[in-house]
């Protein structure tokens, strides 16, 4: 069978590859984190944790991206050493010639479709989801309620670190407040999408907080 299409269509893919990690300089990952062009810092030590978040996440996405290409490279350069030796297009575990469809589609498959490795789909879902689920029970709310209010997002990441962050006991999330309000009277005042415009648009929501407010007003009076 004539392999010079695919040929071609390897080595193309093989130069775009080669062409972007030299412009790219492989994504920036020889820099240190904190001279990353993104932040242009000496230092991260007197960042916001949100700016060193986003920086960690973009570095994160970039060493994905990397890796991406170089599995990616290294599977057409043993494309393109198969096609020297005349081992390509038969499948390495059957023996089987591969369809040209499957070709088409991967020129750097290996193996026929029924017996690609990658056979089975994960049912695997984020480890977030366990841990969003186990904050909405500690509160005991449902994401269906109407008043829901999520906790302060800093104190619930800092809740799951093993030792204090900016400052002290901020590993430590208070399970009394569980609302992140600077007023007590903010959990359960809210206004439409316009916000305030006035004290006769205002509304009181009769949620857990409004009780817990009323009886220490109560307790006071007394």
């Amino acid at each position: 069978m004539d392999y010079t299409h695919y040929k071609k269509q390897l080595e193309e893919r093989k130069l775009e590859i080669e062409e972007r990690l030299l412009e790219q300089g492989r994504y920036g990952l020889e820099r240190g984190f904190a001279s990353d062009v993104a932040s242009g810092e000496l230092s991260q030590y007197d960042n916001h944790p949100a700016d060193s978040g986003t920086e960690l996440y973009e570095r994160e996405k970039d060493i994905a991206l990397l890796g991406h290409l170089k599995e990616e490279l290294s599977d057409i350069q043993y494309s393109l050493k198969q096609m020297e030796n005349g081992t390509y297009g038969i499948c390495e575990k059957t023996g089987r010639p591969i369809d040209p469809e499957r070709l088409e589609a991967l020129p750097t498959a290996r193996t026929v479709a029924e017996a690609s490795p990658n056979q089975s789909i994960s049912t695997d879902r984020p480890a977030e989801e366990d841990v969003l689920e186990d904050m909405e029970d500690s509160y005991g709310r449902q994401p269906s309620h109407p008043h829901f209010n999520e906790e302060n997002a800093y104190e619930r990441v800092a809740a799951f670190n093993e030792s204090s962050m900016v400052y002290d006991g901020s590993s430590l999330m208070d399970s009394e407040e569980g609302v992140g309000y600077v007023e007590d009277f903010e959990s359960f005042v809210g206004t439409d999408m316009n916000g305030y415009t006035g004290p006769d648009n205002v509304a009181f929501q009769r949620n857990e907080h409004y009780e817990k407010f009323m009886d220490e007003a109560d307790e006071l009076e007394q």
